[in-house]
C-alpha cells in the first residue's frame, strides 16, 4: 500500500537519516535536528511514551517543528517488541500466531489479519506512520528472534505474513519486513554481538530467504540484517551491495524502500564512525539508515555537513494514513470485537 507522494512547497527533501529522540517531548535541540537536511524520519521508542494523549501531541510536534512531513515509525510487532502498552490493545508474539496455524490454519490466519489491523489502526490515529513489521525471520535458534517470529518453517511464515500484510494495508499503514535475507538461524543477538551464518548461499535460498523471497511484491519496506554471511560477503548484509542489489534488488525484483537496521547495534560497528557506517549503508542500496540514540544522533548532525542522499520518495510513499478516527472506531462493532479478541488470546492456551 503506497500512499501519493508529494512534498510541501518549498520545504527541504527528506534525507535518509531516521533518528531517535530522547523523551516524551521534541526539545529545542531536537526542533534543530528535526530541520537537518540530512534527516528524513524519527523512530519512537518506549521512553517517548507516555499516554496516547503524549504521544498525538508528540508526533504532531514533530512535523510542526520540522515543517515536513517526517515518517514517524515504532517497533510495535507485540510481545517483548511493543513500544507502545498503556492504552494501546496488548499484542501477543508472533509465535502466538504460529501454534494456532499448528492446530487451525484458517483461524489463524484470521488471527494475523486482526493482529495487524489493530496494530496498524491504533498508531495511525496516533500520528505515526510505520511499524517495523512483520517479521519473517525463521524461528529456530536465533536468542532475539526467538518468538518475535511466526514459526519454524517458510511454509506457514509465508501465509501467515500474507494475512498480517493485508491487515496492515487495510488499516492504512504500509508492511515492512525484517531482517532481509533472515536472522533467525543463528544464535547470536546483533546487538551485543558480532554475528556470522556460515551458511552456502544455496542452504539460504532453501530455508530463511524463502518468505522474503514469496512476499517480495507485496511488502512496502525491507530492514536489513545486521549479519554476517561469510561464505557470500564479508560484509554484514546492511552494508552489502551483494544482498541489497544484486539478491533483493535484481534477482528478486523488489522495489520497495530499503532500510538498514539501528546503526548502534554492535554487529553495525565494523564500518566506523556514525558517518562512515551511514555512507556505508546508502552506498551498498539501503535507502534510509536508522540511528536510534540520541547521543549519537548529535554527534553525527554536529560533525558532518556532507550531503546526503534524497530519499523523499522513498520515505514519503512508506506515509501511513488512518481510515477513521477514534471516536468513529468505537462506534463499530467488529473493531471492538477485533480489539477484544486479541486481548482474549493473552489468556489463551496457546500463550
Amino acid at each position: 500500500m503506497n500512499t501519493t507522494v508529494s512534498n510541501q512547497s518549498g520545504s527541504i527533501p527528506l534525507g535518509p537519516l531516521l533518528i531517535g529522540l530522547g523523551g516524551l517531548q521534541v526539545s529545542s535541540e531536537e526542533s534543530d535536528w528535526l530541520c537537518h537536511p540530512a534527516v528524513g524520519g524519527v523512530v519512537l521508542f518506549t521512553r517517548n511514551y507516555q499516554d496516547i494523549a503524549q504521544l498525538t501531541d508528540l508526533t504532531a510536534a514533530i512535523g510542526e517543528r520540522s515543517g515536513r512531513d517526517l515518517l514517524i515509525c515504532v517497533d510495535q510487532e507485540g510481545g517483548r517488541v511493543q513500544r507502545f502498552r498503556q492504552g494501546f490493545t496488548r499484542l501477543p508474539p508472533l509465535a502466538t500466531l504460529g501454534k494456532i496455524h499448528a492446530e487451525s490454519p484458517e483461524l489463524a490466519a484470521d488471527y494475523a489479519y486482526r493482529h495487524a489491523r489493530v496494530m496498524a489502526t491504533e498508531l495511525l490515529i496516533c500520528g505515526v506512520d510505520l511499524s517495523f513489521a512483520p517479521v519473517l525471520d525463521i524461528g529456530l535458534r536465533s536468542v532475539v528472534i526467538g518468538d518475535r517470529a511466526f514459526a519454524a518453517d517458510a511454509a506457514t511464515i509465508i501465509e501467515l505474513s500474507r494475512s498480517y500484510i493485508a491487515g496492515m494495508h487495510d488499516a492504512g499503514m504500509c508492511a515492512t519486513a525484517k531482517h532481509f535475507p533472515g536472522h533467525g538461524s543463528v544464535l547470536a543477538d546483533s546487538h551485543s554481538d558480532d554475528v556470522s551464518d556460515p551458511r552456502a548461499l544455496d542452504e539460504i535460498e532453501q530455508a530463511d530467504l524463502l518468505p522474503f523471497a514469496a512476499l517480495a511484491t507485496e511488502l512496502d519496506a525491507m530492514m536489513m540484517a545486521h549479519v554476517v554471511y561469510p561464505a557470500i560477503d564479508e560484509l554484514p548484509a546492511g552494508y552489502s551491495p551483494f544482498w541489497i542489489k544484486s539478491m533483493l534488488r535484481q534477482k528478486l525484483a523488489y522495489t520497495g524502500t530499503v532500510f538498514s537496521d539501528d546503526l548502534g547495534m554492535f554487529a553495525a560497528e565494523i564500518a566506523g564512525s556514525y558517518a562512515e557506517r551511514v555512507r556505508a549503508s546508502i552506498a551498498a542500496g539501503c535507502d534510509a539508515a536508522l540511528v536510534c540514540d540520541p547521543q549519537d544522533v548529535r554527534n553525527l548532525l554536529a560533525n558532518g555537513d556532507e550531503a546526503y542522499s534524497n530519499a523523499e520518495f522513498a520515505l514519503k510513499r512508506l506515509k501511513g494514513k488512518a481510515v477513521a478516527g477514534r471516536e468513529e472506531l468505537e462506534t463499530v462493532g467488529e473493531w471492538r470485537q477485533w480489539k477484544k479478541s486479541i486481548k482474549q488470546l493473552e489468556q489463551s492456551k496457546w500463550v
